[in-house]
């Protein structure tokens, strides 16, 4: 079952990209249908509420943590702040690998956090998180995609068509 976003978004996904089933705790999903031995490189979309004592910095490192939990090591090879200071945003690239088949696969996910300050209550703050998940040969043939996407992403008002 999909989970709700703080704020409603709207994004375009890039060509050849298809809209999937969200796993739970996701809002959106969609996948590449030319497969890795396998795996089909994906993005997805979820996000919540912040408490306000909680950093970018800390929300990437707890990010890092849970994947540590089923991946085993866990690699930040990039870790950047950008944005205004009311609405900042983190991206960060990992890299892990995960048992399949006797062996370990290796995995890269790009991730972007967007924090979205509310209207009306400045302090209460949204995050919306894109990701995308790709095998290491895949990376490199997908990036740009998922760069192009991260420019479409924006808040939706009840005006738009």
């Amino acid at each position: 079952m999909a989970t709700d976003l703080p704020v409603p978004v709207a994004f375009t996904l890039p060509a050849g990209w298809l809209p999937t089933a969200a796993p739970p705790g996701v809002a959106h999903a969609a996948v590449l249908p030319q497969r890795d031995a396998g795996f089909a490189a994906n993005i997805t979309v979820d996000g919540g509420f912040l408490r306000e004592e909680v950093t970018v910095t800390e929300l990437a490192d707890a990010s890092v943590e849970r994947i540590r939990e089923f991946a085993g090591p866990v690699v930040v090879t990039h870790r950047g702040e950008f944005g205004p200071v009311d609405a900042p945003a983190l991206a960060q690239r990992i890299i892990f690998s995960v048992p399949q088949g006797g062996a370990r696969r290796d995995f890269v996910q790009s991730q972007v956090y967007l924090f979205l300050p509310d209207e009306h209550y400045p302090r209460k703050r949204a995050l919306v998180r894109l990701a995308l998940t790709a095998t290491v040969t895949q990376y490199g043939e997908v990036l740009a995609d998922f760069q192009n996407f991260v420019r479409t992403v924006r808040t939706r008002t009840g005006v738009e068509g």
